[in-house]
């Protein structure tokens, strides 16, 4: 009997050690994935709540080194090398810190990632970047500190900052156009239509040699003729060379197919285009 009480007593034993309480986080981590470009960007950062504090000027002081979030460093990561104000950054994982001001806000992106809070020893030299930001106000309080990747371009995006009323903005550049490029002139040694196609669509869509791009696209419809969305944007391409009357005859020939596949919505597209173009 005594045997089965002390056995009793160490299992309870063991279960009050192992118990633990769980409680909601303060301040939540927050994991953003975000491809830009070709680029993969994530961010991880943890985000207070406002509470009924004041925040900028009062909780985080004006002129003074701020973490961004709470807790650990929030940190930025780049899969590719890329272009924060006028510099050139590496691929890698960066702690964004922030000087807040009433009207504009430094940011700094450090290549030590491994502080809670900010350094206890500040490195001018472990600065990869550092931009003067404006401050915006928000029309109403956001409760929750956020970060977001936004205004998102082949060729960039913009690292956001909201908290309270306060908003600030840092645009990034990323080097799409340097990696389609080179993959264009890898594929083309030996393309298919497709690689026509999507090696066209990019020209127009970024301003480059429409000519060349009207000669892929040329191509991309002679090997899949049956392909309404090819002859789209033959009919677009052909539009910005100056080529109305062949944008118009390839449009016609789009809506004719998308009809025929049942794609209203491509149809629709072509009747507007058409209409813009002063087709009969």
């Amino acid at each position: 009997m005594k045997k089965v009480i002390l056995y009793t007593a160490m299992f309870m034993m063991t279960l009050a050690v192992n118990a633990q309480i769980k409680t909601p986080a303060p301040s939540p981590l927050q994991t953003l994935e975000q491809m830009v470009g070709l680029t993969d960007v994530t961010l991880v950062y943890s985000r207070p709540s406002v509470k009924g504090r004041a925040i900028f000027g009062d909780l985080v002081p004006f002129d003074a080194m701020w973490r961004t979030g709470a807790n650990q460093n929030s940190i930025i990561t780049f899969g590719d090398d890329v272009i924060i104000g006028d510099t050139a950054v590496k691929a890698g994982t960066y702690a964004i810190f922030t000087k807040p001001g009433a009207a504009n806000w430094e940011v700094y992106f450090y290549t030590d990632t491994q502080n809670w809070g900010t350094p206890e020893a500040w490195d001018d030299s472990k600065v990869a970047a550092k931009v003067v930001a404006k401050t915006y106000a928000m029309p109403s309080s956001v409760e929750t500190f956020t970060m977001s990747i936004n205004n998102l371009k082949n060729d960039g995006a913009n690292l956001e900052i909201i908290w309270d009323k306060t908003y600030v903005t840092v645009g990034f550049k990323v080097m799409t156009d340097e990696k389609v490029s080179a993959s264009i002139d890898k594929v083309m040694g030996a393309p298919s239509g497709g690689d026509y196609y999507s090696a066209a669509v990019y020209y127009l869509e970024t301003g480059k040699d429409i000519d060349q791009a009207k000669t892929w696209i040329d191509t991309a419809v002679t090997l899949n003729g049956k392909a309404y969305w090819y002859k789209r944007q033959q009919s677009l391409i052909y539009a910005k060379s100056g080529d109305t009357k062949g944008a118009i005859k390839a449009a016609k020939a789009s809506m004719v197919q998308a009809q025929a596949a049942g794609n209203m919505d491509y149809v629709a597209l072509n009747k507007k285009s058409l209409k813009e173009w002063g087709a009969n």
